[in-house]
């Protein structure tokens, strides 16, 4: 078999799991790149669910004020988990790695990319927080450019209580349910819908949402970075997206490459053939820049 052209290491967002790539790496692979997935601790085989999620009759009080069984996970363990994935693609291809993060995956590869810059030859946010130095994601999100966001009507419960930002993906009232699909999957077809929402977790950590951004022009900056905008999103407003492009491009120098997708906030679920077009394009120029350097 031969050497990919260059591995994509692909980081979720909240409240997902890997299989969020699922329709997106087959394409990246067909046209000759890997692709490696992962499950950030607290997530996907490594969520754990409030004992109040499954007691019946069901009990909105409890779940709202049980303390959450991930309140204790860092940031930095979701950061070296990472770390740990980009090792191990580089020394499948030759240092040639892409960092991909969705929606606050952002706050990870960011965090992935101050610590080891030198093993990634490109950084893409897809609708993900990227934020200046010493700027959380709570903060971020608090900006008057979210304040059509949708997706804080979905939490539940007090996460400062509780230790974890809450929703309940598998509420069947059909107000929440609307609310869920409209923040998050609002070009996804029902069917979709239902699918994606049953592999969602209930609880974030906080400390993805508190931990201040550590990025550096000299590390961080040093990595080419893109960002991919979704116009229709409802969960990172578009006017917050280029909020943060612009405020961390004035931080740090260098210019953010932007392209855009005229899509809800998942794109990897309802136009992964055009999110991994852009995917492979950056991966192309990359190899291409990297080519360059070398003569």
């Amino acid at each position: 078999m031969s050497a990919p052209k260059a591995v994509f290491v692909l980081v979720h967002g909240g409240w997902h799991n890997r299989s969020a790539w699922d329709k997106v790496t087959p394409i990246l692979e067909a046209n000759g790149f890997a692709a490696l997935t992962l499950d950030l601790p607290g997530a996907g085989v490594h969520a754990i669910a409030p004992s109040s999620l499954d007691r019946r009759p069901f009990d909105p009080a409890a779940f709202a004020a049980e303390r959450s069984p991930i309140a204790g996970l860092t940031q930095e363990e979701r950061t070296q988990a990472v770390v740990a994935l980009v090792k191990e693609a580089a020394s499948l291809s030759n240092g040639k790695v892409i960092l991909v993060g969705h929606s606050a995956g952002g706050m990870t590869i960011s965090a992935v990319a101050e610590q080891v810059p030198n093993l990634l030859r490109a950084i893409v946010y897809l609708a993900g927080f990227m934020v200046p130095n010493g700027t959380t994601l709570l903060a971020m999100l608090q900006h008057e450019t979210f304040s059509s966001a949708l997706s804080p009507g979905l939490f539940v419960g007090d996460p400062a209580a509780i230790g974890a930002t809450r929703i309940h993906a598998g509420s069947t009232d059909e107000a929440h349910r609307s609310l869920l699909k409209a923040s998050f999957y609002a070009d996804a077809s029902d069917a979709e819908f239902v699918a994606a929402a049953s592999q969602l977790h209930c609880d974030e950590p906080n400390a993805g949402a508190l931990a201040p951004s550590e990025i550096t022009p000299g590390r961080f900056g040093a990595v080419p970075r893109h960002y991919i905008r979704t116009t229709q999103d409802r969960a990172i407003p578009l006017t917050g997206q280029d909020h943060m492009i612009t405020t961390v491009d004035a931080a740090i120098g260098g210019k953010t490459m932007t392209h855009t997708l005229e899509s809800s906030h998942s794109p990897f679920l309802s136009q992964p053939a055009a999110l991994s077009k852009i995917l492979i394009d950056i991966g192309v120029q990359s190899l291409a820049e990297q080519s360059a350097e070398a003569q």
